[in-house]
């Protein structure tokens, strides 16, 4: 698939990876490659974690370069308001939840029953939030609630 071992680099076509902008590249490279099983493709400048079929991307924040003027990265300062997040789809949420515990990462809530998933979420040591799901009765035509309905 990719033209230089596991980084991803396409042959042809795209890929699709995930930058985040990190305080502390060692912690969140190290945070990346053992609750999701990942594998350190870079140490740094960026590192690089290959997890499952993708590629977790992480430097240090910084301010406007050539191709992004006007432009400054830095990790979130408010862990309550998100516009986007990292969602991850697991075949086993318990054995992966139990997995994640063990290996740092602290869950908002259990594995909540949605009616069309199991879904939780948990952040990373920079406040990213991710949110883990198990299909279950979405694979049988079961969606979820929508917030009105819920309320």
């Amino acid at each position: 698939m990719t033209a230089h071992g596991d980084l991803p680099a396409p042959q042809q076509g795209l890929l699709l990876t995930h930058f985040l902008t990190v305080r502390d590249v060692a912690v969140s490279r190290r945070f990346y490659a053992d609750v999701f099983g990942g594998e350190v493709v870079m140490e740094e400048n960026p590192a690089i974690v290959k997890v499952a079929n993708t590629w977790i991307i992480m430097n240090p924040g910084g301010g406007p370069t050539p191709d992004k003027p006007g432009v400054t990265l830095e990790a979130p300062r408010d862990g309550e308001r998100v516009s986007s997040f990292l969602n991850v789809r697991v075949a086993d949420i318990v054995a992966f939840h139990a997995h994640a515990v063990a290996n740092g990462a602290d869950f908002l809530t259990e594995p909540v029953d949605r009616g069309s998933e199991l879904r939780c979420y948990f952040r990373d040591p920079d406040g990213y939030l991710i949110e883990v799901g198990q299909s279950t009765g979405l694979l049988t035509g079961i969606h979820a609630s929508t917030p009105e309905e819920s309320s």
